[in-house]
């Protein structure tokens, strides 16, 4: 058998997965299982036992798509997600003994040091055997950016869901069905973490809950929890359907459901829920310079009641996102879920099942692959499954569990209109090994046997939360996006007042929301800051623009007002919530005296539509290579993903079209050579007849004179003539044998040819549509100024906090 070469697998939008596998025989073969990329558009299961290889499968799966440029949500329930993190270009035994067992060696006979080096050296040559260089593990790591976040813990990078509260996007508003899935998930989710098991359609708490969401989102407005506490005590709404509000549930009841909820925003172990970067699905894919990010959601640590919470949350977050998305038929994203018992059960409807069958129905339309894997498929619901087209399946426990994969798989065939073999597959699923897996593509003809490739990253098996902390290290050490002005020392001495400033006249006033968590001790404080926010219209016929942009900026004056204090400003992010009224507990800071005079908020107003009319462009990005603007509003690392998902339609497109137009030329040659094979075989048939009743009737001459059989000289001439004609008939007949392997030959020469030039436009094509060498062409937009509108700029308290030691911390 031999090693195969880069050259051979080394494809984009192709993804190197194992090699076909002789099942009778119980043998590797050299074929190669190279699966297409596009094909994770309508989904995939991988289902296999404890032992089966389904991890090292899925992981070989996620460094595929790393290498493609393919971006990745993994949710990690049991930890071994993090293994990615563990691919050692160099594959030293140092890179290997962090994450070794003592105990594993001692059993082997050897000292840690040792059973490094043996590590290395097994990974090493079970790499080669597969044709994987070091070269390749670098460049798996090159590709992309590998992060484990850990929701709920500070172990991993902290990650908070509890912004997923705000207002959903306009694409999701004006959707009913979406929505309303959208704010079931998010009652449903919130209800769990609390400890209530809530019906949608019987329990008043969801309906309150549900009621309040759909009612301030629907106003565009978000909700954090604290906003909800409140508002379950006094509602925005005074009818909850007929009934109403006190009818529905008294004032008693509902500040019950506020206090537990304040209970669980009290305890101090949910205190790491609220820190962390917020959960965003476009920071889950890409770096903020446009580098795909592999994303392990790791949720190991958690309780059964907090991981239902944190993946309701999360399915409905990606809903949002892939709602406001393009069509496409190339696969932009991968959203995996290394375990997905108790998620998506058959009979039950626990908070996550709506928006995962959502996503199994719907994310192919644009471009967002969904992969699960389990080892408990009788758990699953097997209709919802059903819109799976790539079944991975190995080694299977029960009986029971076949028959339940029996079920997918030929639920998935009714709906793709392909033949079922049902007994078939039933033999071949009895007689899988490990490693070896039956792979069921509804594009392809046939199931297909292979035996997975060997990982790159070492299978260390399930991380612990030191290891994990051990692993981010680096990236939580790396500054964020805060401001390094958020942190001061000049606090001590600065004058507050308990009662709150009064503002001048007509000029209105806001509070920020605190987003970040602090200790008890200490004292909180609001300082002021100037508040603008503006509407700038972009118009470009040849660019295809007509968008307008909201632009909010914050001027902080902690230190007085400049003479224009919009230079000065920061731009507001989307998880700035302002509130009408402040926290109990804080004190203020006096006003500037700049900021107590209304007539200069007046020229604050005509200063801040001059800022943004000069320092608000539009810069648009078009590229060399498809002639196409990106949409407006992207940035750079937004523009490139979206030419890359356009290049990739475009060479998945070409490369199709491509093999229909050669598909047609093969059919022909197979079929010419298919004849002539016929045409061989009945020439070899009749040439060897024709050689033999010449030789009969020859031998038949010589025997009748050898026995002195009596036969005149004429009839012995005219057998000798027959049969020197048959062999001069056996002679013509035999250079038609030769002719005919001449064609056979000249056929698969042609065909091999045809093979290769396919090969070689397609390799064109790759390198046409390359996606990692687009080039970008720049315009920069200035805004119509007579359609520029801007808002009358209020004073923001923003709240902060001081230590013992009069060290202050911005809160938001």
């Amino acid at each position: 058998m031999s090693t195969p070469s880069p050259d051979v697998f080394e494809k984009l939008a192709s993804f190197y997965l194992g090699r076909h596998y002789d099942l009778a025989g119980r043998a590797l073969l050299d074929d190669l299982l190279m699966y297409d990329a596009k094909d994770l558009c309508t989904h995939a299961m991988c289902v296999g036992m404890t032992g089966s290889g389904k991890t090292g499968l899925c992981l070989a799966l996620l460094e595929e798509a790393a290498i493609d440029g393919i971006p990745a949500i993994c949710v990690d329930p049991k930890g071994d997600l993090g293994n990615l993190l563990l691919a050692f270009p160099e594959l030293k035994p140092a890179d290997f003994q962090p994450w070794l067992d003592k105990s594993d060696a001692t059993r082997k006979g050897m000292d840690l040091e040792t059973y490094a080096k043996h590590t290395a050296e097994t990974w090493k040559s079970g790499l080669a055997s597969w044709g994987q260089s070091p070269q390749r593990i670098q460049k798996f790591r090159d590709s992309v950016d590998i992060t484990i976040y850990t929701p709920g813990s500070n172990s991993g990078v902290p990650l908070t869901v509890l912004k997923s509260f705000d207002a959903p996007p306009a694409e999701l508003l004006g959707d009913a069905d979406a929505m309303r899935e959208r704010i079931t998930g998010s009652a449903s989710g919130l209800l769990t973490l609390m400890g209530i098991e809530a019906d949608p359609l019987l329990s008043r708490e969801h309906i309150l809950i549900s009621s309040i969401l759909d009612h301030c989102w629907r106003q565009n407005k978000n909700v954090t929890i604290g906003d909800l506490i409140r508002l379950i005590q006094s509602p925005p709404i005074d009818r909850v359907g007929v009934l109403d509000l006190e009818t529905f549930m008294p004032a008693t009841d509902r500040v019950k459901v506020a206090m537990q909820l304040n209970n669980l925003l009290a305890s101090p172990a949910f205190a790491t829920w609220l820190d962390g970067e917020p959960l965003s699905i476009d920071k889950l894919l890409y770096t903020d310079t446009g580098k795909p990010r592999l994303s392990i959601l790791s949720i190991s640590h958690l309780s059964d009641s907090e991981r239902m919470f944190f993946v309701t949350i999360l399915l409905n977050e990606l809903l949002a996102w892939m709602r406001t998305q393009s069509g496409t038929s190339s696969l932009r994203a991968l959203f995996y879920m290394d375990e997905v018992f108790g998620y998506f059960p058959p009979s039950a409807k626990p908070p996550s099942k709506p928006p995962m069958l959502t996503l199994l129905k719907q994310a192919r339309a644009f471009g967002l692959g969904i992969t699960l894997a389990t080892q408990n498929p009788v758990d699953l619901d097997y209709k919802g499954l059903s819109n799976i087209g790539t079944w991975f399946l190995g080694r299977l426990q029960t009986e029971r569990d076949k028959m339940r994969v029996l079920e997918g798989l030929e639920g998935a065939a009714v709906q793709t209109g392909q033949k079922f073999d049902r007994a078939a597959m039933e033999q071949m699923l009895a007689a899988l090994g490990n490693r070896v897996f039956l792979m069921n593509n509804v594009h392809d003809d046939a199931p297909t046997v292979f035996q997975t490739r060997w990982a790159m990253s070492y299978l260390a098996g399930p991380l612990a939360r030191d290891q994990i902390s051990m692993l981010m290290a680096d990236r939580k050490s790396q500054p964020t996006a805060a401001n390094p002005s958020e942190v001061s020392n000049e606090i001590a001495n600065e004058p507050t007042k308990s009662s709150r400033p009064v503002t001048p006249s007509g000029v209105d006033e806001r509070f920020a929301s605190p987003t970040k968590p602090t200790a008890s001790e200490g004292k909180f404080l609001y300082r002021p800051a100037l508040f603008g926010q503006g509407s700038l219209h972009y118009v470009r016929a040849f660019a295809n623009v007509d968008r307008w942009v909201d632009v909010k900026r914050l001027v902080r004056c902690d230190n007085g007002v400049a003479s224009d204090p919009w230079e000065e400003s920061d731009s507001v992010t989307e998880f700035f919530d302002l509130t009408e009224n402040p926290r109990e507990n804080f004190v203020f800071s006096d006003l500037p005296t700049p900021l107590r005079s209304a007539s200069n908020f007046k020229n604050y107003a005509k200063q801040f539509k001059d800022y943004l009319y000069r320092h608000h462009p539009l810069t648009l990005y078009k590229s060399t290579l498809l002639k196409e603007f990106a949409p407006a509003g992207c940035d750079e690392a937004a523009a490139r993903r979206y030419f890359e998902n356009l290049a990739r339609e475009a060479r998945d497109l070409a490369t199709e079209k491509l093999r229909e137009q050669y598909a047609a030329k093969m059919k022909t040659l197979d079929d010419k050579l298919r004849a002539a094979e016929i045409k061989h075989a009945q020439e070899k048939n009749e040439s060897t007849q024709a050689w033999i009743d010449p030789a009969i009737s020859f031998a038949g001459t010589l025997l009748n004179a050898f026995v002195g059989r009596k036969a005149t000289s004429r009839t012995n001439v005219s057998r000798m003539e027959s049969a020197v004609r048959g062999a001069s008939r056996a002679k013509k007949q035999r250079e038609d044998v030769v002719r005919a392997e001449e064609t056979m030959v000249q056929l698969a020469d042609e065909i091999r040819d045809l093979d290769g030039r396919l090969k070689d436009e397609i390799a064109d094509l790759s390198g046409q549509f390359d996606v990692k060498a687009i080039e970008l062409e720049t315009t920069t937009l200035p805004a119509r100024k007579s359609d520029l509108k801007v808002a009358d700029p209020i004073i923001v308290w923003l709240p902060w906090h001081v230590d013992a030691n009069g060290i202050a911390t911005l809160l938001v």
